[in-house]
């Protein structure tokens, strides 16, 4: 894996996390009571974006540390899944 790579597959990881951690613990407009005018009522109300970006942040370095270190020690390579899925 090279640096390019590296740096995509933590975007992915970081944008599948974020999207995975946002529905957690969000309470809509409609169930705070507080709807404002010209949004639908189950638009999420005050959600934690800066917690939910340092949570994803998080998760991802440890889930990407992982997956760098399964690639770059060959543990799984190419042929590998070539001859599981091939």
């Amino acid at each position: 894996m090279n640096l390019t790579g590296g740096i995509v597959l933590y975007a992915v990881i970081w944008f599948l996390v974020l999207f995975v951690l946002a529905p957690i613990g969000q309470r809509s407009q409609a169930d705070v009571g507080e709807v404002t005018p010209g949004t639908p009522a189950g638009a999420p109300h005050n959600p934690p974006l800066k917690r939910m970006a340092i949570m994803a942040t998080i998760i991802t370095t440890v889930l990407w540390g992982a997956i760098a270190w399964i690639i770059l020690d060959d543990i799984v390579t190419r042929a590998d899944l070539v001859r599981l899925f091939g």
